[in-house]
């Protein structure tokens, strides 16, 4: 199937439009070891693109230490309200607190449980004046209720406790120092809020609304998220009182102290502002200034494209961290740096992390992969020159490899939940190619019904449900597509044959390889386009076998063909032979198909001749693997060869005609590569 394609017109306008538009010896320790950690990290990106550079400093944080938990606290009841105030000074690796919960339970109960790290001290747990036994086991907290709460019934406890926080390198509670003043910051995805916190670590219920209360020293400003209500200062300590009023998960709840420098910006998004507040260290305030000015028009993308900032009645907002990834904090992103992509990839979440959270670690890619995508957006319609860069990088790190799936199968390893190739970069590029199977207009409103879903806004999600919305917007089926590209593993590699006659007709055989045996076929339409003198045509073929073939009439003569010259589609190792070549006399034109090949390969040229040839297949370092002789007869000639045994890689195919006893000239040498053993 031939199909034309064109650009929905409110995407046309919003591109014209946006593109106008001791304890210090040990914290000095701390700080050393966390400076040489951020070194090596740096050291490594620079050979990276910067989405590896960010899934690789998350990776490095979240393997540091936090193990997902052997046991959880049984959530019997609805967690609707925290109110937490804890003590931090920056210059010591403690913290101290009380935390009321306020809770609902499904059904009657008399024990409630809450995830702590048993290396914390609980002093207490009361209800008003009234205290209630406890016991503190396996880092579960158990709160004994003097009697049965009934189903439904809202209730609430208020654990008092202190200690020394769980910490290895970017841990979940750090302490650490910024040109000699210390700072302390939280930082709790996937399984660390437990580490400093009494909370229900928990991708199933989000508390409905949070007050935090930081009592700090002096010198030093506290962040949190949502608005700061208050902020009381009596000459020798401050209190900070920051609510969050949307529905948040227990992750993303966080804290920072230190001696920040604080300024804000407003955006106005049509009768809507948001307020943007940053906490910068003094150092380093101007340099980030400059940069956070990005941060604008990518909100104003983000806003035009999937819907106004879900947060908008509070705030957002950069706070700085010794840390060289970032953190999307509901509200408020924690950064070690300021960087373009990082900022656009932190801000994304704000509408595909904090407003819908996967419901489940296997979905980590609703997160991290709609994050890289949307920081890509900002290169489509703000940076054009760095579109095609950031696919073409994107679809170098998914094909580095011949497997794996976005569907997360192990969430018990952390480096698999936070998979630079497949979390972050092939999450982002299967809704790149999904879009260009459904179309802009179906692929946007999907998506805007999807985070406007009343199941699922300020809520979680699964992929079932987002494949829902795409397909209501699309009105068509998508199993297949999240079959082959979300649980599927690899990719697939295409041949172009092609040949022009007198009348301008192109014939055209397309084949197909695939990396991996998981998906027996990548059925896509795929964009093909054909150039010729001045003359150039972009079609659409819809392919759905191997070998595939078409005939196009057209009114000029072709002189090239280029497979998906806008990299919509996930593929590597692709081939484009003409079959205009040809040769008189004793010269052939020699042809490798599938290139790559696993199975079956076919080396076929065209003679105007008779005689013998040898053909040998050699790998690239020289060693030959195959030799076939015969006789060669005008026209069309064709070898078959098996590549069973042969090692992954590259192999040459060399045709020669014999002369005597020795061999002759070389007519033909190809190249081709052969796809690992699955």
């Amino acid at each position: 199937m031939l199909e034309m394609r064109k650009a929905p017109r409110f995407l046309n306008r919003l591109r014209q439009g946006i593109l106008k538009k001791d304890l210090k010896f040990s914290m000095m320790l701390r700080t050393l070891l966390s400076l040489l950690g951020l070194f090596l990290l740096i050291s490594l990106c620079s050979s990276q693109t910067i989405t590896d550079c960010i899934a690789e400093c998350e990776k490095q944080h979240f393997a540091q230490g936090l193990t997902p938990p052997q046991r959880m606290a049984v959530h019997n009841s609805n967690f609707v309200y925290h109110r937490c105030h804890w003590t931090i000074d920056p210059a010591v690796h403690y913290i101290e607190g009380k935390v009321t919960t306020h809770f609902i339970p499904f059904f009657p109960i008399n024990v409630v449980e809450f995830d702590l790290k048993s290396g914390l001290i609980v002093d207490s747990v009361k209800s008003g004046s009234v205290r209630f036994s406890h016991s503190h086991l396996d880092d579960i907290l158990y709160v004994q209720l003097p009697v049965m709460i009934p189903g439904g019934r809202l209730d609430s406890v208020t654990v008092y406790y202190h200690g020394v926080p769980a910490n290895s390198g970017f841990g979940s509670f750090v302490q650490s120092e910024h040109d000699s003043f210390p700072i302390i910051w939280t930082l709790s995805e996937p399984y660390g809020a437990r580490d400093w916190w009494p909370c229900k670590q928990s991708l199933q219920d989000k508390i409905d609304s949070v007050d935090v209360l930081i009592s700090t020293p002096a010198s030093c400003r506290a962040a949190s998220n949502g608005v700061l209500v208050s902020e009381t200062m009596d000459g020798q300590e401050n209190l900070f009182h920051w609510k969050e009023r949307y529905p948040i998960a227990t992750y993303l709840i966080c804290l920072a102290v230190t001696n920040f420098a604080e300024y804000a910006e407003q955006l106005v998004f049509g009768s809507d502002t948001v307020d943007i507040l940053n906490y910068i260290w003094p150092e380093d305030l101007e340099t980030a200034r400059s940069q956070i000015a990005h941060v604008t028009s990518q909100m104003q993308l983000y806003n035009s494209l999937f819907g106004l900032y879900p947060f908008s009645k509070e705030k957002y907002g950069h706070v700085q961290i010794g840390w060289g990834g970032g953190m999307e904090h509901q509200t408020f992103t924690f950064v070690g740096g300021f960087g373009y992509e990082l900022l656009a990839h932190e801000l994304a979440h704000q509408w595909f992390g904090d407003a819908v959270t996967c419901g489940s670690w296997e979905d980590v890619w609703l997160n991290e992969g709609f994050a890289t995508y949307l920081s890509g957006l900002c290169y489509e319609f703000l940076l054009p020159g760095r579109w095609k860069p950031f696919l073409q990088g994107r679809i170098d790190a998914i094909t580095s490899a011949p497997d794996g799936s976005v569907l997360c199968t192990d969430t018990t390893d952390i480096h698999r939940i936070f998979n630079g190739r497949l979390s972050y970069s092939k999450g982002a590029m299967i809704l790149h190619t999904l879009r260009w199977v459904i179309g802009d207009g179906a692929f946007f409103e999907g998506i805007r019904n999807y985070l406007k879903d009343p199941h699922i806004a300020f809520g979680f999600a699964l992929t079932s449900q987002f494949q829902r919305h795409l397909e209501q917007a699309s009105g068509r089926s998508l199993q297949w597509y999240f079959d082959d590209w979300y649980v599927g593993e690899g990719f697939p590699s295409y041949g172009f044959e092609w040949s022009q006659n007198a009348n301008n007709e192109l014939s055209l055989s397309v084949f197909q390889a695939q990396s991996h045996i998981s998906v027996p076929f990548f059925e896509l339409p795929i964009p093909v386009q054909l150039e010729g003198g001045n003359r150039d045509t972009m079609l659409v073929l819809q392919h759905d076998y191997s070998g595939q073939k078409f005939s196009i009439g057209l009114d000029f003569q072709v002189d090239s063909l280029i497979f998906d010259p806008d990299r919509w589609i996930i593929s590597a190792n692709n081939k484009v032979i003409t079959s205009v070549e040809t040769v008189s006399g004793k010269e052939a034109a020699l042809r490798v198909f599938p290139n790559p090949a696993r199975g079956k390969i076919y080396l076929e040229w065209e003679a105007s001749c008779d005689g013998e040839v040898v053909l040998m297949v050699r790998q690239v370092a020289g060693q030959v693997v195959e030799i076939a002789k015969g006789a060669c007869t005008p026209g069309i000639n064709r070898l078959e060869f098996s590549t069973e045994g042969w090692n992954g890689g590259l192999y040459s195919a060399e045709l020669r005609f014999i002369s005597g006893s020795s061999f002759g000239k070389s007519c033909h040498t190809v190249k081709f590569a052969v796809l690992p053993k699955p």
